[in-house]
């Protein structure tokens, strides 16, 4: 995942949430479509959370920028 495919980073997800779930009200569905959870690869003993949003334009953004997932098998 990664918008500068030199700056690659692992994570493996840990929950996707609704709107609703994120406890955020109704009009934030013009911009947000759902939220993904992941923990950073490799683990530590603090892990680092990162906080996906899909966007209702399909796009994926991470702290605001524009960022693409790749599933790993």
């Amino acid at each position: 995942m990664s918008d500068n495919p030199s700056q690659e980073r692992l994570a493996v997800v840990t929950r996707v949430l609704s709107n609703n779930e994120e406890g955020l009200g109704p009009e934030v569905e013009f911009y947000f479509a759902y939220w993904v959870e992941a923990h950073e690869l490799p683990e530590t003993e603090a892990p680092t959370t990162l906080l996906f949003q899909r966007g209702t334009d399909w796009n994926v953004y991470l702290d605001g920028r524009q960022v693409s997932i790749t599933l790993l098998k």
